[in-house]
C-alpha cells in the first residue's frame, strides 16, 4: 500500500470505530463526504484490500502483444541501435508501418538496454530568452561544424557542414558540406545563397578568423577587416558577432540535431562523399527537416532583398580573396611567387607605385584592378636563377678531413692592400 492509501486506511478505521465523523475525516482527507461513505462500505465489504486499486499488479488492458514487442525489440537492435527513442519511433512509423508513441518506444529501449534516462539538468546562471526576429530574411543565424557526418566510410573523415538558419522560422535555407571554413568554401556558400534567395538583413555568427579579427591590434583598430566583412560591407549586409555560443542557440541546436539525425539517415540512404551528401540534403533531408521543424514567423513577409543587376556582375569580384600590391618601376606586379606584366592597353592610368589590388577568385582566376578598374595583365614566366660566383679564396682545410681543399690564396707581404697596415705598425715601432 502507498502512504496516501495507509492513511486514508487510518481515518477510516477512525470512523468505523465512531472515533471521528465522516464530515470530520473527508475534511482531513481533502475528500467529499460522498465519497468517504463509498471508501467506508468498501472497507466493511472487502477489509484492507478494498482501497488498493484492482488494477495494481496486473497487466495493463492497452499493452502492447507480446509479438509486436518481439518484432520492435528486434528491429531496434538490428537496424537503430542507436537511434534516440523519437527518432526510433519515426523509423518504425515510416519504414515498417508500426506506430508507437516515442514514450513507448523510449520504455522499451531502457528495458534493453538501448537507452539510458537523462538525469536532470542543474540549474546553472539564469539567461533570458532572446525573443525570434519577426520576419522571414531578417537575419540569418550561420555557422560551421565538423563532424565525422560520413562516419568516415570512404575515408573521408571530418567533414564540416556549413549552414545558415533563418531566426525568424527556423527554417535552414541553405546547408552544405565543405573541406573547411576557410575563407573560399564560406564565400562559395553565400555567393550561392544570394543567388537564390537574395540579401538577408543581418548575419549572426561567431568569432571564428574567418568571420573577425580578434588580435588586440584589430580590435583596436575597427577598420580592420577580413575578407568576409569587407565582402558584407560591400553588399550593405550587416554581419553581428556572438560573445557565446548560448547567444546563436538556435543554430547551435540544429548541429546538435544533425550530428545524430543526419548521421543516421545518410547511414541508411548509403551516403558516403560530400557530393552524394549535398544532393542528398537539398533534395530529400532539407525538405523533410523544415516541413517537420517550421516555425510560424511573427509576421508576414520576406525581408531579403533581391539583387541588383549591377551587383550580380560584381558578385565575382566581392567574393574573392582581396590583396593589396604595388606597381614596379617596370610595370610589373609580384603575387604568389608569380609576376604579372601589366600591358601597354589599360583602360586606367597607371604610374609606378600605384596601389592596386589583386584578386584571387573562386575559379583560381587572377585579376588586378586599379580605382575600380580591371587591369590588362600577362604572366611572366619565373626569373632566372642568378649564376652562382666563383669564391677566389676559401678557408684552409680541417686535417684528415676528406675532399679538402688543398691550397688557400693568401695576399704577399708586400701587397698593397697590406702596405697601409705595415706603415701605421712601423711607426708605431719607431715611437716606442
Amino acid at each position: 500500500m502507498s502512504q496516501r492509501e495507509i492513511d486514508r486506511l487510518d481515518m477510516i478505521q477512525r470512523v468505523l470505530r465512531k472515533e471521528l465523523k465522516g464530515v470530520e475525516a473527508a475534511k482531513l482527507l481533502h475528500l467529499s463526504p460522498r465519497h468517504v461513505k463509498r471508501l467506508k462500505r468498501t472497507v466493511e465489504k472487502h477489509g484492507t484490500k478494498g482501497l488498493i486499486h484492482g488494477n495494481r499488479g496486473k497487466p495493463s488492458n492497452r499493452q502492447i502483444p507480446k509479438e509486436e514487442r518481439e518484432k520492435i525489440v528486434i528491429l531496434l537492435k538490428e537496424k537503430y541501435p542507436d537511434f534516440k527513442p523519437t527518432h526510433a519511433s519515426e523509423k518504425l512509423a515510416c519504414v515498417h508501418k508500426i506506430r508507437r508513441d516515442p514514450k513507448t518506444v523510449r520504455r522499451i529501449m531502457i528495458a534493453e538496454g538501448l537507452w539510458k534516462e537523462r538525469r536532470g539538468r542543474t540549474k546553472g546562471t539564469h539567461r533570458s530568452w532572446r525573443a525570434r526576429k519577426e520576419r522571414f530574411g531578417e537575419m540569418q543565424q550561420f555557422d560551421g561544424s565538423y563532424h565525422h557526418w560520413f562516419e568516415d566510410r570512404g575515408g573521408t573523415g571530418e567533414v564540416c557542414l556549413l549552414l545558415s538558419i533563418d531566426d525568424a522560422t527556423g527554417i535552414i535555407t541553405k546547408a552544405e558540406f565543405a573541406e573547411h571554413e576557410g575563407v573560399f568554401p564560406v564565400f562559395a556558400f553565400w555567393k550561392e545563397y544570394l543567388l537564390v534567395h537574395g540579401k538577408p538583413r543581418t548575419i549572426y555568427l561567431d568569432k571564428f578568423s574567418t568571420y573577425k579579427m580578434n588580435q588586440k591590434v584589430a580590435v583596436e583598430n575597427h577598420e580592420t577587416r577580413t575578407q568576409f566583412q569587407r565582402a558584407m560591407e560591400s553588399l550593405q549586409i550587416e554581419d553581428i558577432s556572438a560573445h557565446s555560443p548560448e547567444a546563436k542557440g538556435r543554430v547551435e541546436r540544429v548541429f546538435e540535431t544533425l550530428q545524430d539525425r543526419l548521421v543516421k539517415e545518410m547511414r541508411l540512404a548509403g551516403i558516403n562523399t560530400r557530393e552524394e551528401g549535398n544532393c542528398y540534403l537539398e533534395e530529400t533531408f532539407l525538405p523533410w527537416f523544415n516541413r517537420r521543424y517550421v516555425v510560424e514567423a511573427t509576421a508576414s513577409g520576406d525581408l531579403h532583398q533581391p539583387l541588383m543587376l549591377k551587383e550580380k556582375n560584381r558578385l565575382d569580384s566581392i567574393f574573392s580573396r582581396h590583396t593589396e600590391r604595388t606597381v614596379g618601376n617596370d610595370f610589373t606586379v609580384s603575387f604568389n611567387k608569380a609576376w604579372y606584366q601589366l600591358v601597354k592597353g589599360q583602360p586606367a592610368t597607371i604610374c609606378k607605385k600605384d596601389k592596386v589590388t589583386v584578386e584571387e577568385r573562386l575559379d583560381g582566376s587572377i585579376h588586378i584592378r586599379l580605382r575600380g578598374k580591371s587591369l590588362n595583365h600577362e604572366i611572366l614566366p619565373k626569373r632566372p636563377k642568378r649564376a652562382s660566383q666563383t669564391i677566389p679564396w676559401v678557408l684552409p682545410a680541417m686535417p684528415n678531413q676528406p675532399g679538402a681543399l688543398e691550397s688557400v690564396r693568401r695576399p704577399a707581404p708586400d701587397h698593397p692592400w697590406r702596405q697601409p697596415i705595415l706603415k701605421s705598425a712601423l711607426s708605431t715601432y719607431r715611437s716606442h
